[in-house]
């Protein structure tokens, strides 16, 4: 199996808490990664029809078959089982003797927050980084990697991203958005999230984005939720501060893997995608994405935004952690232009915080310029 980079930080949390809960979208290799660091903990999926019946039915009496804790997959579908969880860790006071693994955060977290507050450590587990791939092969051109995406097995077993992507879409998130809400016109559903991957790396326009998919308002906002509960996609919330300008309010919508998005798109070829459109939009989702599965799987404490004035000013991304910033700007251009560089020195002319600016492009070369480091997307490979 690939080498994940958040083997250190479970088996640390499971060493610290009873229970370790990994959730994450499917696919994501949760059942893959527990099962490989914790061999010798029995396993149970809660997918399992006979199995998650026994749980709902009688859960002492399925606990009782596990005695010294075990791994259940999928715990959001027995939520009642988690009280019961509760009881028997409290009574035997012991370090990691469950860990539960999840893909729907809303419902899971739910259940958690009335059961197992305090008992346990969560993380999450998204689908492959830069850095995991690059350990096992060589990385192509960034249009290769945006459109094959970043699930695992479709990168372990060379799968089309297309074909996978689309028996993706069927199998898990219809489903499972069937499982959190009764969407009842699953076409015009299909037609909205074709439309979010359009919108991937942009502002969100919620009114623009009803209005194309025809539904309202409320609606769009519900649907949207049920995405990013589902791990399809997340928003990147702006940057505020008392900088004596007006800040742009409206999140970006990203998606949490770019393969998934190109396949919407109906975007057949990494050819295709190096002139298409959306190149730079999609070139920017894959490397916002690739930090953000980084850090939560390193546990890296900060927030991540962006930052955009009323005027159209934007800087791409702003890690703020301790007493700075460190600023990135993102280009899929191959060619370093002074007007990449731009943004950066307009921010940290703006801002005296700025801890570090950074130009990251679609080549390969890395150098230095008045202080803004030039990092070619390759560099993503390396810890952020």
């Amino acid at each position: 199996m690939i080498e994940r980079t958040a083997t250190a930080r479970l088996l640390r949390l499971a060493a610290q808490y009873p229970i370790l809960t990994l959730t994450g979208p499917r696919q994501s290799g949760k059942t893959t990664l527990v099962r490989h660091i914790f061999p010798d903990k029995p396993y149970a999926s809660l997918e399992d029809l006979d199995i998650r019946r026994f749980a709902q039915s009688d859960p002492r009496g399925f606990l009782a078959g596990f005695p010294e804790g075990a791994v259940f997959d999928e715990i959001q579908r027995v939520p009642d089982l988690l009280s019961y969880i509760q009881g028997i860790v409290d009574s035997k006071q012991t370090k990691g003797m469950f860990v539960l693994t999840g893909s729907q955060s809303f419902a899971l977290m739910s259940g958690i927050s009335q059961s197992l507050a305090g008992r346990t450590a969560i993380a999450e587990l998204y689908p492959l980084t830069l850095g995991e791939i690059s350990a096992t092969r060589e990385l192509g051109d960034p249009w290769e990697s945006i459109h094959t995406g970043f699930y695992p097995r479709v990168i372990a077993d060379r799968l089309d991203p297309a074909e996978a992507c689309s028996s993706y879409l069927r199998t898990y998130v219809e489903r499972d958005i069937r499982n959190l809400s009764s969407i009842k016109d699953l076409g015009r559903f299909e037609t909205f999230l074709i439309l979010c991957a359009g919108r991937t790396g942009q502002l969100l326009n919620i009114a623009s984005l009803a209005a194309d998919s025809g539904v309202s308002q409320n609606t769009a906002k519900d649907w949207l939720s049920l995405l990013e509960t589902s791990y399809v996609l997340f928003l990147l919330r702006p940057w505020h501060g008392n900088i004596g300008k007006r800040l742009i309010k409206s999140p970006k919508l990203h998606f949490i893997d770019t393969g998934l998005a190109c396949a919407l798109l109906s975007i057949g070829s990494p050819q295709v995608l190096s002139s298409h459109p959306l190149r730079g939009h999609l070139f920017e989702t894959m490397v916002v994405a690739d930090i953000l599965k980084q850090r939560s799987h390193e546990g890296t404490l900060g927030t991540m935004s962006f930052f955009r004035d009323s005027g159209g000013q934007e800087i791409d991304l702003f890690l703020v952690g301790g007493e700075g910033i460190d600023q990135m700007e993102i280009k899929s251009g191959s060619t370093v232009g002074e007007d990449f560089l731009a943004p950066l020195r307009w921010a940290s002319a703006l801002l005296p915080d700025m801890r570090s600016s950074t130009l990251l492009y679609g080549g390969d070369a890395s150098s230095f310029r008045e202080g803004i480091a030039v990092r070619g997307w390759k560099s993503l490979a390396g810890s952020m």
